[in-house]
């Protein structure tokens, strides 16, 4: 049934629920990208946000999810070998890592807002609304942007500091799927490397890692939640079921997924000749994989920032309408401040959701 020869396809449940599960992430990346250009129309002059980021890391997760689902069907049918080989491998770790960097950055913005000062700074009167993790250069750095700009017509952005720690781990991550990728290559020769030992360790240790993930992202969750708790505000308690709503959902979603990956072959179909799964018990853990560990985390990302952002002065650029998503210095952790910083979100929350 799993033999790689000219003709000889998945079983017909197999190849169903890999078409089903391609057509999800299909429609997953095309509202992503949809919504992001939506988005980027609204406001022109407004560089990169942590909503169009979200937008973008999604989209581009589910998008590789599609073309590995496609490739891996094609590969069954034809008998191609190179796609039990590195290929095959490549294709199926990168949109975990897309992915997993979307939530690594959601954790670094509520490790942001769990950690603000408890005084209050008169310098900063007002709310300042922030572009992509940090939002663009000081005031003192605005000649050089002008410079820059004449030549790259391209809006600078300066990076949060936990920000910066999500984009080293997710490069770190990148090349340890690299080198696996060169060691199962390598493993495929006359030695005495087994190239399924080693894709095998690597799917374990991203299980590892989401794990992790779901683990800190209900920690800090909580914390927000009970924050929010204490401020007597329609807009705080609305905030703070979306935050309880997308922890439930990541905690679960990720927990499940992530033994799937420990207990089983299954982020290995790649690698499907090799293996001597049952047509039915394969088909419910890839849906439990695939669609339960990715694409409904992802929905409920979209969901959460299916509105736009607000199109007005320049000055006011675009924000994250979920108070859980903004890690400003300014803004006091003691209930009156919270409640300050609600009510001067109201008239962007409608706007732009994240």
């Amino acid at each position: 049934m799993f033999e790689l020869t000219e003709g000889h396809c998945f079983p017909r449940a197999l190849v169903g629920v890999n078409v089903g599960l391609a057509l999800v992430d299909a429609v997953v990346a095309a509202i992503s990208y949809f919504q992001l250009i939506r988005i980027h129309l609204r406001n022109l002059q407004v560089c990169w946000t942590r909503q169009k980021v979200f937008h973008l890391m999604i989209g581009s997760s589910n998008l590789g999810y599609f073309i590995y689902f496609v490739l891996t069907l094609v590969a069954a049918c034809k008998g191609w070998i190179w796609w039990s080989q590195p290929c095959g491998f490549i294709f199926m770790a990168f949109p975990k890592i897309l992915f997993f960097s979307a939530f690594l950055l959601l954790l670094s913005f509520w490790v942001d807002l769990c950690h603000q000062p408890d005084e209050e700074d008169d310098d900063e009167g007002s709310f300042v609304e922030e572009a992509l993790l940090e939002k663009t250069l000081n005031e003192s750095h605005s000649a050089s942007i002008n410079r820059h700009r004449k030549c790259f017509p391209v809006r600078l952005v300066r990076v949060g500091n936990r920000q910066k720690i999500v984009i080293l781990v997710t490069v770190l991550v990148f090349v340890i799927m690299l080198a696996f990728a060169v060691i199962i290559w390598i493993g495929l020769g006359k030695n005495s490397i087994d190239s399924t030992v080693a894709a095998r360790v690597y799917v374990d240790f991203f299980a590892v890692g989401m794990l992790l993930l779901a683990g800190a992202l209900a920690c800090y969750g909580i914390m927000l939640c009970l924050k929010m708790s204490n401020v007597r505000s329609e807009e705080a308690s609305s905030e703070m079921w979306k935050v309880a709503s997308l922890t439930v959902v990541s905690v679960l979603c990720f927990t499940s997924s992530a033994f799937v990956a420990l207990l089983t072959d299954i982020p290995m179909l790649y690698h499907w000749h090799k293996l001597n799964l049952n047509c039915v018990y394969t088909s419910f853990l890839l849906i439990l994989y695939y669609f339960v560990g990715a694409s409904i985390p992802s929905v409920m990302v979209l969901w959460v920032m299916r509105e736009l952002p607000p199109t007005k002065d320049i000055s006011i650029q675009e924000e994250s309408g979920m108070l859980a998503y903004v890690p400003d210095s300014s803004v006091a952790v003691h209930p009156q401040r919270w409640t300050t910083v609600t009510s001067m979100q109201n008239q962007v929350l409608r706007a732009s959701p994240i």
